[in-house]
């Protein structure tokens, strides 16, 4: 089957080839045919090393497609059915599941260190345990959650991760209160989902920051009441919170610096939340004094900090209701073979998501 692979860490290009085979298949699995998947940041920072991966390895997580087999022992899914994949299910058994804080669960993570494909010159891995720039793949059944009829595929794949992880920082981590202010720093497809959770909670200033002229923009469709670039945040603080900072400051990038923005954007007392998925080896620096002095919340949100299967009904709801908007966070269509193109595009910050269509 064709799959798009990455042969060394590093590379800025994935080679489309036809000669990949998902594998693995067995009790408890599940193989899938995946009909669209969504480009995240996450994958281009697998690519370039920041987030671990061993490669070789064919990027993406946030897909969606129909269940082509079903292995032994499997209960309440079978052939046919459509679903979206979950990179990060839920064990139900672990300290964290039963805790109820399921979005901490190490299970899926266990399976990463596996290959799941192979091609004649040897084994391939998937990223996060999935890898769905692909035809087909072999997860495990928790990885598969069946959708309505009624959502298509591209839209169930960009709620298997940037949209549940946008969304939920703003509904679950920050909890983020009527009437507040908020700023997001990073106006990708996750921070245009933290705006629309943001919006959805009453706040009444949402400011959205962007290098990005085309996403400040659309940050505007989306909810934001005001679009800035980042020189221009100093002076967004000033006249909106008389420069106290903001109530809420949401840091969708995953590096220090906009992260020691995002504090010193933060009221003293207020909650800054961090989104954006940075390197081991990028440290956020903090005096133990403004740690004590400010009392201000920093809130890490893992996969939008809560119960992912209760994350993904909530966002389908909302969209029916036509609360949320999530067809227009599509903003390019390419098919498999065009993966290099959409790359080029995310790197440029043009594409709030990119849709992978196979």
């Amino acid at each position: 089957m064709r799959a798009a692979v990455l042969h060394e860490i590093g590379q800025d290009k994935l080679e489309v080839l036809d000669d990949v085979e998902a594998v693995g298949f067995g009790p408890g699995k599940v193989k899938i045919r995946v009909r669209a998947t969504g480009l995240c940041h996450s994958d281009v920072s697998a690519m370039n090393g920041v987030l671990p991966q061993p490669a070789p390895f064919i990027p993406g997580h946030e897909g969606a497609g129909e269940i082509l087999d079903v292995g032994d022992g499997v209960s309440g899914l079978k052939q046919g059915d459509r679903v979206l994949i979950c990179w990060l299910p839920a064990c139900g058994v672990c300290p964290a599941c039963k805790r109820g804080q399921t979005e901490l669960c190490l299970a899926g993570f266990m399976n990463a260190g596996t290959p799941n494909f192979k091609r004649p010159g040897g084994d391939v891995f998937g990223f996060a345990g999935t890898g769905t720039f692909t035809e087909e793949v072999v997860v495990d059944a928790g990885c598969a959650v069946p959708i309505p009829d009624d959502v298509p595929f591209e839209i169930a794949a960009l709620i298997g991760c940037g949209v549940t992880t946008g969304l939920g920082a703003a509904i679950n981590t920050a909890d983020v209160q009527a009437g507040s202010s908020v700023a997001v720093i990073g106006c990708g497809g996750v921070g245009i989902s933290a705006i629309q959770g943001a919006r959805l909670k009453g706040a009444a200033q949402i400011v959205a920051v962007d290098p990005v002229a085309s996403r400040r923009e659309a940050a505007l469709r989306f909810g934001a009441t005001e679009a800035v670039a980042p020189d221009e945040l100093a002076d967004a603080k000033q006249r909106i919170t008389a420069g106290e900072g903001f109530d809420y400051v949401f840091e969708v990038v995953g590096k220090s610096a906009t992260a020691r923005t995002a504090y010193e954007t933060t009221r003293r007392g207020g909650t800054m939340c961090v989104v954006g998925a940075g390197a081991m080896d990028d440290f956020l620096q903090l005096n133990m004094f403004e740690l004590f002095f400010d009392e201000k919340r920093i809130l890490p949100s893992m996969y939008g900090g809560g119960d992912v299967l209760r994350s993904y009904e909530r966002a389908i709801a909302l969209w029916r209701a036509g609360r949320i908007d999530l067809e227009s966070m599509i903003t390019h269509r390419v098919p498999l073979a065009g993966i290099n193109d959409a790359l080029a595009q995310m790197r440029t910050g043009e594409a709030l998501r990119t849709c992978i269509e196979i």
